[in-house]
C-alpha cells in the first residue's frame, strides 16, 4: 500500500501518465470528428494523431529535466528514451504498418481467386513524422504545465 501512496505523490509519474492519457483521448476525439463514429480501437490501439507514445515520452523527459535539472543524468536518460521512442514510432513501427497494408491488399486480390482464411493485419501501427512531432510538442508543453501546476 505504501508503494501506491508514494507513486501517487510522484510528479514525474503522474504528469507522464496524465499527458499520455490526454493524448490518447485527443486521438479518439479527432477520430470522432473525422469519421463521425466511435471506434474503441482508437482508445487502446497504436497509431494516429497525436502520437501518445511520443507525448508520454516527451512529458517524461521534460518532467525529469524540471525535477532533476536539464544537466542531470536522469534527464539524459529520459531524453534518450524519448528519442528512441520517437524514432521507433516513425520508422520501424511505421514500416511494419505499411507492410501490413500491402499484405492486406495482396490478400484481397488473392481472395477473389481463392479463399484465404487469414485475419487482416493491423495497419495502423506506427506514426508519420508529423504525428510524432505533434506528440512530442504536445507532451513537452503539457508535461511542463502539469509539472508546474500539480
Amino acid at each position: 500500500m505504501n508503494f501506491f501512496l508514494q507513486l501517487g505523490k510522484n510528479k514525474v509519474f503522474i504528469t507522464t501518465v496524465l499527458v499520455w492519457l490526454i493524448a490518447q483521448i485527443t486521438k479518439v476525439l479527432i477520430g470522432l470528428i473525422r469519421e463521425k463514429k466511435f471506434n474503441f480501437k482508437w482508445l487502446i490501439g497504436t497509431g494516429g494523431m497525436p502520437s501518445s507514445h511520443c507525448a508520454g515520452a516527451a512529458a517524461f523527459a521534460t518532467t525529469l529535466g524540471l525535477e532533476f535539472g536539464f544537466d542531470s543524468s536522469m534527464f539524459a536518460i529520459g531524453l534518450v528514451f524519448a528519442i528512441v521512442t520517437m524514432f521507433d514510432a516513425q520508422s520501424a513501427r511505421r514500416a511494419t504498418g505499411k507492410q501490413a497494408e500491402v499484405l492486406n491488399k495482396m490478400f484481397e486480390d488473392i481472395y477473389f481467386k481463392k479463399p484465404i482464411k487469414e485475419d487482416r493485419l493491423i495497419e495502423l501501427i506506427g506514426h508519420t513524422p508529423v504525428q510524432v512531432l505533434t506528440g512530442a510538442v504536445f507532451g513537452g508543453i503539457l508535461g511542463y504545465l502539469f509539472y508546474i501546476y500539480l
